[in-house]
């Protein structure tokens, strides 16, 4: 659906997908463009993201996706003249077992194809490349990526909101949307708590509340927050922002440098989700952390880094990303209400993947749209076939499932 580029264009939503739609739209010639986020600028879960951008995945499409975030980051301060924190601190994932080493081939294949460089190793060569990995006695091989990084969730959103600002779209901040107007099958008016605001395109990208924002449209979308936690720990010997990022599924962990303390953090097999049809918009959601889960990563990984046992907690981050039933990004407009647009559903991945997903956004409203992003269209979910109980089962187990494979399988 070719959307004209003189619409009133309303973004919902300040963490970095809003943020990044409302940059590309600007950039793509949309003049008429506001942000809209309910509190403050990445007040939500995007400040409580980990921020590492890992380019190798399972699937030819997305290891494209992410390659094109990493490259937009990696020249961000350059061409925009604005920072997102860009640590090109390379990655290692390590495999433990027969089946993830399997696995591992096959990403690199996979990387091969996208023309992605990438290099399988050995535990030596981990340690030579990560020297904070101080016992690698179960590693069986090992995948570099030396062009993997990190952003900064909070930097990268202000960089794409103050280059948004330079071509003229305008950001508004503490705006509740309260209802959603329609006449005639189309997007006419946002109701919020500054009064009544006229718009003829929303972009849905508010993270885990684009749900309930869909169901003031009379729209069903199965977006369930799952939560998602790590924590930060007090300076560590040997640790700095150049630590290489590191992913050990087997133990459900992923870890990299904080300053000169440790981030720790994964997705455990027993998730916790929240009801989706009981959250409002822009409702409070649970912050208390889980110290049991988080008590367990910090276990896992001294296996590999025995000297973390003594290492004293800094602080604590919480979010809960939506999830989808399929795994899949929720990109493009909705059938049937002209002018209502979704971008979300990241499943964890709407920072490393802001970049990328934004682009696909605009292309989903062009006239030259690819199979890969026909693919993410919220239209797969309508008409609704589906419950509610059913998709929140399946978009929890896309988290839990994230990092799939038992220690020491095969």
């Amino acid at each position: 659906m070719l959307e004209p580029k003189d619409s009133q264009v309303t973004v919902i939503g300040g963490g970095a997908v809003g943020a990044a739609a409302a940059y590309f739209l600007a950039r793509e010639g949309y003049r008429d463009l506001q942000l809209l986020e309910a509190g403050s600028i990445s007040s939500q879960t995007t400040s409580q993201a980990a921020g590492l951008v890992g380019q190798s995945r399972t699937s030819l499409d997305r290891t494209r996706l992410t390659m094109s975030s990493a490259q937009f980051y990696r020249n961000l301060e350059k061409d925009l003249g604005y920072t997102a924190d860009w640590r090109e601190t390379g990655s290692i994932r390590i495999a433990l077992s027969d089946a993830s080493i399997a696995e591992l081939k096959q990403v690199a294949a996979i990387a091969a194809q996208a023309g992605l460089g990438v290099e399988l190793i050995d535990g030596q060569r981990v340690q030579e490349l990560c020297p904070v990995i101080e016992d690698v006695s179960q590693v069986r091989l090992a995948l570099w990526c030396p062009t993997d990084g990190y952003v900064q969730p909070n930097s990268l959103t202000d960089a794409y909101l103050f280059a948004a600002r330079d071509l003229g779209a305008r950001v508004v901040t503490n705006t509740r949307v309260f209802n959603i107007k329609v006449e005639r099958g189309a997007v006419t008016g946002l109701m919020t708590n500054r009064g009544q605001i006229a718009t003829e395109i929303i972009i849905n990208a508010a993270g885990p509340w684009a749900g309930a924002l869909a169901r003031l449209a009379g729209i069903d979308m199965p977006i369930v927050p799952v939560l998602h936690e790590y924590f930060v720990t007090e300076p560590q010997e040997g640790w700095d922002s150049g630590t290489p990022n590191l992913r050990i599924p087997e133990i459900q962990v992923y870890a990299r440098g904080e300053g000169r303390g440790v981030l720790c953090g994964g997705f455990e097999h027993n998730g916790t989700s929240l009801d989706p049809t009981e959250i409002e918009v822009e409702s409070k959601l649970p912050t208390t952390p889980n110290w049991d889960v988080l008590g367990a990563f910090a276990d896992a990984f001294t296996q590999f880094v025995p000297s973390l046992a003594d290492a004293g907690i800094r602080t604590v981050f919480q979010g809960w990303p939506g999830f989808t039933p399929d795994g899949r990004f929720l990109v493009g407009p909705v059938a049937g209400l002209r002018g209502f647009v979704m971008a979300a559903g990241c499943n964890a991945h709407g920072v490393s993947g802001s970049a990328g997903l934004a682009q696909h956004l605009v292309e989903s409203l062009s006239d030259d749209i690819s199979p890969y992003v026909r693919s993410l269209s919220p239209n797969r979910f309508l008409p609704r076939t589906w419950e509610w109980s059913e998709a929140r089962v399946k978009a929890q187990a896309i988290c839990e499932n994230y990092y799939p494979m038992p220690v020491n399988q095969g």
